[in-house]
């Protein structure tokens, strides 16, 4: 997948190298053509924009350009495992053309080395992939914002630390992960544009001495742009970790949200559908969420991703150094782990059933409406610090309407009763929780669906706060799906108008 060649197409060995550099097992360990499977059909969509672009430039005969592209094409239908021996798919395919057409096949590699030329098809490849798995963090968001549109007013325990904490909805959870995914889709997004750069036409490092249209094999491949610096597009994978680094957020999103179903279906308060779960091989009456634990694993996949690439690249010296052909496998298992992981999760969220009755007899476990009433005090005059300390007092006897009678009694005493604005008839016949606060009001904030529905601020539980959330979670989600859409058009019009070109030669 690398290895520096002379750029003026001069015969080699196996036809294309020397036997200078032959032989022993040092070859095989030099060899990435297995691996370069992955970019036969980027490379030989890169061959074909150079060898158009050198047509055109006049620098080879449009007859030996015409003989080098139908080469190609039978190279193509015959496909990778046809290649004949060669130390990467880039020797091998120029080899193959050669063995076709004669020596006249080398001018294929004019003006370039296979420092630009696999960087080239690495990006190439790399951007299919990063939108497939934008595609799929397009559907998980879709898996979670169908969840949420169902479960708004389905009552559920929120937690922290694992503890119950306060009521919230299904709703309100789904659209946590909706809003840490579509940043994740957005990170993806801004990879892709910094990937989408053509490198060809840098050569080695140091360009070349040919009239190339470097602008010309960017537009015929699809790319927004190149990258300007020769030696920066030879050399530089950025691209690569900043991919792999997207990647791995997304992974860690999924890892969360992996997390939390598997808690939930082990409380009861999910179903997973059976094709995102199994059984045990001796104990029969279990269903395991086999699928999402994986899920979770592949954020270690995914941060060893990072890891290896980072340590791979960090303190490479310019230009081209033979590191990189390592470099890239593991943007390769990263993108593909992440993006078949994302895939399940979506699925497993969107066949998922929901246990609303269990959710809600849950929903006020453990107190877990005490903030609540602690803001309800604190809305009726008090020190939030001196109601956080009445309620907390009644959670250790009882929780309850009684235990908050009795703690408000303790905690204010005569001192509530000496500042209360009621006449001294009226607190001589109420409590000091009463002489603060309708006992209704304290009965409803006690309630768990009460309680979600008063928690109306921006981005809050309360349905009508969630319905606003939809709302924008959807705009953006259709914004996005645009832009997808647009970008895998843009790629098939460029691959459609390359093939345009070739047969012209035809």
């Amino acid at each position: 997948m690398s290895g520096e060649r002379a750029p003026d197409g001069g015969d080699e060995s196996g036809v294309v190298r020397r036997d200078r550099f032959s032989g022993g097992p040092a070859r095989s360990f030099l060899s990435s053509l297995a691996a370069d499977e992955r970019i036969f059909e980027a490379d030989l969509e890169v061959d074909r924009a150079h060898t158009i672009m050198l047509a055109e430039q006049g620098i080879v005969d449009d007859d030996v350009a015409g003989e080098i592209l139908t080469a190609l094409d039978a190279i193509e239908v015959d496909g990778h495992d046809s290649l004949p021996e060669g130390e990467d798919v880039h020797e091998a395919i120029e080899t193959a053309v050669i063995e076709q057409i004669g020596p006249a096949g080398g001018k294929m590699h004019t003006a370039r080395s296979r420092n630009d030329e696999v960087a080239t098809c690495i990006r190439y490849r790399l951007r299919e992939d990063v939108l497939e798995a934008i595609e799929t963090t397009l559907a998980l968001r879709e898996s979670l914002l169908e969840v949420a549109e169902e479960g708004r007013e389905t009552i559920m325990p929120g937690y922290t630390h694992l503890q119950p904490a306060q009521p919230t909805t299904v709703a309100h959870w789904a659209l946590s992960y909706e809003g840490a995914v579509r940043r994740d889709t957005e990170r993806l997004f801004d990879a892709y544009g910094r990937i989408n750069e053509s490198p060809l036409g840098g050569a080695a490092f140091a360009g070349t001495t040919f009239a190339i249209d470097r602008e010309r094999t960017a537009d015929l491949l699809g790319f927004s742009g190149i990258v300007e610096n020769s030696m920066d597009a030879s050399s530089s994978r950025d691209f690569l970790l900043e991919t792999t680094q997207a990647l791995s957020t997304h992974a860690t999103t999924l890892s969360g949200l992996a997390e939390d179903l598997v808690i939930f279906a082990n409380r009861g308060f999910v179903d997973l559908a059976d094709d995102y779960s199994s059984t045990s091989s001796i104990m029969p009456q279990k269903k395991n969420p086999d699928t999402l634990e994986l899920v979770r694993a592949v954020a270690g996949d995914a941060a060893g991703g990072v890891q290896g690439l980072t340590t791979t690249l960090k303190g490479l010296p310019r230009a081209y150094n033979r590191d990189l052909q390592r470099a890239t496998t593991h943007a390769w298992e990263t993108v593909d782990a992440v993006t078949e992981a994302s895939e399940v999760a979506a699925g497993a969220v969107a066949t998922a059933d929901w246990n609303a009755e269990t959710l809600a007899a849950e929903a006020g476990a453990g107190f877990s409406t005490a903030t609540g009433v602690a803001d309800l005090l604190a809305a009726n005059g008090l020190p939030f610090r001196t109601a956080h300390e009445i309620v907390a007092h009644a959670a250790e006897n009882g929780a309850d309407y009684d235990a908050l009678e009795a703690a408000a009694e303790d905690v204010l005493g005569e001192s509530e009763a000496a500042t209360s604005p009621r006449d001294d008839e009226q607190r001589s016949r109420e409590s000091p929780l009463e002489s603060l606060v309708d006992p209704a009001a304290v009965e409803s904030a006690l309630d768990p669906e009460a309680s979600v529905a008063s928690r109306d601020s921006q981005g809050g539980p309360a349905p009508e706060a969630v319905a606003e959330q939809l709302e924008s979670a959807r705009e953006t989600l259709a914004a996005d799906e645009g832009t997808h859409a647009a970008t895998d058009e843009a790629l098939e019009d460029a691959h459609a108008a390359l093939r345009e070109e070739v047969n012209a030669y035809g």
